[in-house]
């Protein structure tokens, strides 16, 4: 969909002279006609190309509003900024978003191999925040797995900002784009067969309910029934998912989608240590091996211009959610047979509901181009979550013998809280262009955050805490189509009631070019990330539980190149180096790295389409290759996963006009590394296969 940044006609003088003080630009670049008065230019419509309608045609996107909540090409964001299109989700055949974000720079992705509870992947060494559609929805670790197919695309903004993006991770967010409705008649049907059963079925379709395109629906399903590479797994998954836009004028678009998302699939048990099984060998229990989550979600969109420059935007979410897991895993500390296990669960529900509005004002004051954002946001989440973990019956790993689960209503729970937390907020964005040249961009925002817990005794306790955060960042546009930037932002996010929020502080320069006469974008960054009042889960420890180890710096050079170059070739090449150390002089891992966080990752992907002539139809060629180093398996840098390179592949074949048969494969070679483990070894995924027959109009 393409974006309008509307200004009109001048205000008073006055007007002038107060906006001229808080107000944000709109790129040179993109300026359209002028009409003046006095000595206020306003801007007429703009339209940014590259977010919604191109998604579907291109792997280079160039505009984007995660990263400042105003619709601003990436060349003139002063932040790193990654985006994954349709195409490219589509090219490689991703449908978990450890899949999506594979190849994208300054993302560490699937440290847990076979574990499918939750979304595994941190931004510049820490765990992600995720949002949809710009509202704050969960933490990566401990959410419900996301489905690709419900999101036209994914943006990833790397690096902490919580004047834009309000109490989140300081490594940065991974934004979902929910699919809306089109002005026009579209769809596509596929199904899927595959590797260890998988079978896969999918529509996406839309049109228009009135002649004058008013009223335009859409409806977006998907069925899954599958198992796993590991015995006794499966991997189940629905998605329901209709919008309806409603456009009375011209200046005003309304879109409600209500959906359905439900999981039901299994997690892995872990390998004894000193052993090398074959990945489908279990050492869990077929009774005890679940995941289990269901989410239903309502949200409403609206834009309306005013005119004269004004915009107003809201945005409202609401969802509610059922989660649980249940497994038996090794913990096999002294490496003898046999092996030591446990039982782990978890039943969880919440209830969230968040709502954003803001108003935007677009003017020109003379050689000054300016946009201003002012907004309020009001966020509430109450939850309920038990967990249950006793030990199990050891198992003889030469000659395995199940005993079956356990009763969790008769077992008590090992821990168990009830949350609510409120967060009201009000903030500014502001832009500033002189002489089309020097963008200077300006946040400040002021979060209330009032939380409250209640334990398994029903015993209460709150607190509330008040943090204003800020930003700065200076672009200079050397050239139209090249940029270098600096920043400095800082986050905050609530950790728990006795501390304070964890804060983050980080700087950041870097460059940006988009070669005249090609479809490219080449990104670098270098970056130095501080983390305070840190609470983490220690995964070294048995069950794993929360505690504090102060301070964290995180240092890295960040490039990324997407490209569409001569000759139908598609190039996405990313690389990252992340330098990760614990600085607090208190913790007993000062001066260790971070786990599960490699330094060094690289990626590249090429896709090539060889066009039909009378003896063929158009084919496409892809070829990836994914190179994660060596990370530490936990804080204490006491064990280290394996190096390794994989090898993705695809190949796509045109049966006939809109029909599609494309193969697509993950791990190709079959590669197969441990992940890094205290008392049990992990393996990374295998090989998979997964070939699809797809039918668009």
């Amino acid at each position: 969909m393409s974006i309008d940044k509307t200004a009109g006609k001048g205000r008073r003088h006055y007007l002038t002279v107060l906006l001229l003080g808080c107000t944000a630009l709109a790129p040179a670049s993109l300026l359209a006609q002028q009409s003046t008065e006095d000595d206020l230019t306003v801007l007429a419509p703009i339209t940014l190309e590259g977010q919604g309608d191109n998604d579907a045609n291109s792997v280079v996107a160039y505009s984007t509003s995660a990263g400042s909540k105003l619709a601003t090409p990436i060349l003139d964001i002063p932040a790193s900024v990654s985006v994954v299109t349709a195409k490219e989700i589509e090219q490689r055949g991703a449908r978990t978003t450890e899949e999506v974000l594979r190849y994208t720079t300054g993302v560490a992705t699937d440290f847990y191999g076979g574990d499918d509870r939750f979304d595994y992947y941190k931004l510049r060494g820490f765990d992600a925040s995720v949002y949809r559609d710009g509202q704050p929805m969960q933490k990566a670790f401990g959410g419900i797995r996301e489905d690709a197919f419900a999101y036209e695309r994914v943006e990833i903004v790397k690096g902490g900002n919580s004047t834009v993006n309000g109490p989140s991770e300081p490594g940065g967010i991974v934004n979902f784009v929910t699919k809306l409705p089109r002005t026009e008649r579209f769809g596509e049907a596929y199904v899927t067969g595959g590797s260890f059963g998988h079978a896969e079925a999918g529509v996406d379709f839309g049109d228009n309910l009135t002649p004058d395109a008013t009223l335009s629906y859409r409806l977006t399903a998907r069925v899954q029934k599958s198992d796993k590479e590991l015995d006794y797994s499966r991997d189940d998954a629905t998605l329901v998912m209709g919008g309806l836009t409603w456009r009375p004028t011209g200046q005003t678009i309304l879109s409600v989608v209500a959906d359905y998302l439900d999981r039901d699939g299994s997690t892995g048990s872990g390998w004894p240590l000193g052993t090398d099984f074959s990945r489908d060998v279990f050492f869990g229990e077929p009774d005890f091996n679940y995941v289990d989550n269901t989410r239903r979600a309502i949200s409403v969109m609206l834009d309306h211009d005013f005119g004269n420059g004004l915009t107003f935007n809201a945005n409202a979410r609401y969802q509610n959610e059922d989660r649980g897991f249940g497994y038996v895993y090794i913990w096999d500390a002294d490496g003898l047979n046999p092996a030591d296990r446990y039982y782990f669960a978890n039943a969880g529900s919440g209830d969230q509901l968040v709502a954003d509005a803001n108003l935007q004002y677009d003017a020109s004051f003379g050689s000054i181009q300016s946009r201003t954002l002012v907004g309020l946001q009001y966020s509430d989440v109450e939850s309920d979550s038990r967990t249950w973990y006793t030990a199990a019956t050891p198992i003889d790993y030469t000659n395995p013998v199940y005993t079956g689960g356990i009763d969790l209503d008769v077992l008590d729970p090992f821990t168990g809280t009830k949350a609510d937390d409120r967060v009201a907020s009000v903030y500014l964005q502001e832009e500033l262009t002189f002489s089309d040249r020097f963008i200077a961009t300006f946040g400040l925002r002021h979060d209330r955050m009032d939380l409250a817990r209640t334990d398994l005794a029903g015993i209460r306790t709150s607190a509330d805490f008040s943090k204003t955060t800020h930003s700065l960042g200076l672009t200079w546009k050397i050239t139209p189509d090249l940029s270098a930037y600096a920043s400095y932002a800082e986050s905050v996010l609530p950790a728990a009631l006795t501390v304070e929020p964890e804060e983050g502080e980080q700087v950041e320069m870097g460059v940006k070019y988009r070669p005249a006469g090609m479809n490219a974008l080449l990104t670098a960054a270098v970056y130095d990330l501080r983390k305070t009042n840190i609470t983490r889960t220690d995964a070294g420890s048995n069950p794993p539980i929360q505690r504090t180890i102060g301070e964290i710096r995180a240092r890295g050079l960040e490039l990324e190149a997407r490209a569409e170059l001569p000759g139908d070739l598609d190039v996405i090449a990313a690389y990252s180096y992340t330098d990760t150390e614990i600085t607090d002089p208190l913790s007993p891992y000062q001066g260790n790295s971070l786990g599960n966080v490699p330094r060094h990752l690289a990626s590249v992907w090429l896709d090539y389409t060889l066009a039909g002539n009378d003896r063929w139809n158009d084919m496409t060629f892809g070829i990836g290759a994914r190179y994660k180093g060596t990370a530490y398996g936990g804080d204490d840098n006491t064990t280290k996963s394996e190096a390794a390179v994989l090898i993705d592949a695809a190949y796509s074949y045109d049966i006939a006009e809109d029909t599609r048969l494309a193969i697509n494969v993950t791990n190709l070679l079959d590669e197969k590394h441990r992940e890094a483990a205290s008392g049990a070894i992990t393996y990374n995924p295998g090989r998979e296969v997964g070939v699809t027959l797809r039918r668009t109009w």
